[in-house]
């Protein structure tokens, strides 16, 4: 059965924080170096270790770049100025030492992990960047090498990753690659990027994608990305938060996103891009278990801590109440062409459900009513699309009390590749099972294979013990 992975990005999410957070919620390890290993790059080690962020243990994923990679990403003198460096310094130091007489040892370890680099500027991290590049500036280093979209793709297809996680390097890949274009005004395949080309952020993608897939998650929720603001240096120069890169995968993606406190980088684009490649939802269960939880570290340094935190969750055996809200007008003056092309805008955008009903209306003339279920913070998106692609002056609106059965995914294996099965609790204890529709779609077009053939061999393929 997959699993439900609830992120809690109040504090922000970077592909570090991520790894590190499913690392801690039980991913394995050894598999993750097992895959890594058989990436055709050179120049890196990983290290996994423990520190703490305000007081609490957290894990930390470390890439260890050699002298030829290595970048000052995580220098906040250079992100922010060396007075705002020194001020975060200070009020950091303060805070970790309250706890040095019961944390001595942890202390020191964190000391030395999160502050060899604003004192000594001996990093070895290069981690994602705010504006989607490398922070290349004249600091004698080394030049790192662009990679493009098609780059990545060729180093992801070379290595030994399950099918599943394949995919989902290669939709991270593809989200960032059309962030940065928008971002740049240049043509999808003529973006090359120093981001997603440097070392340590095809690492971070991949190990996010081996991990999710280790851990067999199914379903992601992420209610909100939480981002800083101000200003943040990068290659081209001083560019506001949140950055290009990560503001355009928030804008494409229709992510969740809002502002603290915080004069800094909390989302990276990378961060975001991983949250659209797994087509996170918003809503949590209202009611769920907690089997395991994650605590993930960041590397940079502000008021707030640098940690995200990720829960395996199994929503409540019992049904589920909520609240949606029901759209709807009648239209009688525009062809079976845009009213066809207004549910595919509507159910792209998130809508639950879209009807075209046959109705009648003044005069007795034959019109359609346009019917659109959606969740009450998506209203006034969905609004917006029916005013702008219908010829509609009014939208009517009620909210309905809803009682929902619990569902979870399996992923299933079958002879064309996995597909999920979607599985329904119902209330005397008993379930009931169908094959993922659009799964089963993808597959009937890429094999050429009918589509009712791949439904009934998805079904099949429930394990026995599931059965009853």
């Amino acid at each position: 059965m997959g699993k439900t992975l609830y992120l809690d990005c109040t504090n922000g999410i970077s592909g570090d924080m991520l790894v590190a957070a499913l690392l801690d919620a039980g991913a394995n390890e050894a598999r993750l170096r097992d895959t890594l290993a058989t990436l055709p790059v050179s120049g890196f080690d990983i290290r996994v270790s423990r520190v703490k962020k305000a007081g609490i243990d957290c894990c930390d994923f470390d890439v260890v770049l050699d002298a030829a990679h290595e970048n000052h990403d995580h220098d906040m003198a250079y992100l922010h100025g060396e007075a705002y460096a020194a001020h975060e310094h200070e009020h950091e130091h303060e805070h970790e030492h309250e706890h040095e007489h019961e944390h001595e040892h942890e202390h020191e370890h964190e000391h030395e992990h999160e502050h060899e680099h604003e004192h000594e500027h001996e990093h070895e991290h290069e981690h994602e960047h705010g504006c989607g590049h490398h922070h290349d500036h004249d600091h004698g280093h080394h030049h790192h090498e662009h990679r493009g979209p098609a780059d990545i793709d060729r180093i992801i297809d070379a290595a030994q990753l399950a099918p599943r996680a394949r995919d989902l390097a290669h939709r991270m890949v593809d989200v960032l690659a059309h962030a940065e274009a928008k971002a740049h005004a240049v043509p999808l395949d003529q973006v090359h990027f120093h981001e997603v080309g440097a070392v340590d952020s095809i690492v971070d993608i991949v190990s996010i994608a081996v991990c999710i897939d280790d851990l067999d998650v199914d379903r992601v929720i992420v209610p909100e990305l939480v981002d800083g603001h101000g200003t943040i240096r990068c290659q081209h120069g001083i560019i506001p938060v949140p950055v290009p890169a990560t503001l355009n995968v928030a804008t494409e993606h229709d992510l969740p996103l809002s502002i603290c406190e915080v004069e800094g980088e909390l989302v990276t684009p990378t961060g975001a891009a991983a949250v659209a490649a797994l087509r996170a939802e918003r809503c949590l269960p209202e009611r769920f278990h907690v089997k395991r939880v994650g605590l993930g570290a960041g590397k940079r340094t502000y008021s707030r801590p640098s940690l995200l935190r990720a829960m395996i969750i199994e929503p409540s055996s019992d049904a589920l109440h909520d609240r949606i809200v029901k759209l709807e007008c009648d239209i009688d003056d525009s062809t079976s062409e845009v009213l066809a092309y207004a549910a595919d805008q509507l159910r792209s955008a998130g809508a639950r459900e879209v009807h075209w009903i046959p109705v009648f209306t003044k005069k007795g003339r034959p019109a359609y009513q346009l019917q659109v279920i959606a969740a009450p913070e998506d209203v006034e998106r969905m609004e917006r699309i029916i005013f702008r692609e219908t010829s509609t002056i009014g939208v009517r609106r009620s909210a309905w009390d809803r009682t929902v059965l619990p569902r979870t995914l399996q992923t299933v294996d079958t002879p064309w590749g996995p597909a999920r099965l979607k599985h329904v609790a119902l209330p005397d204890g008993s379930d009931r099972v169908a094959p993922e529709y659009e799964d089963c779609a993808r597959i009937a077009r890429e094999h050429d294979v009918p589509l009712q053939q791949v439904m009934d061999t998805v079904r099949a393929a429930r394990p026995a013990k599931e059965m009853g």
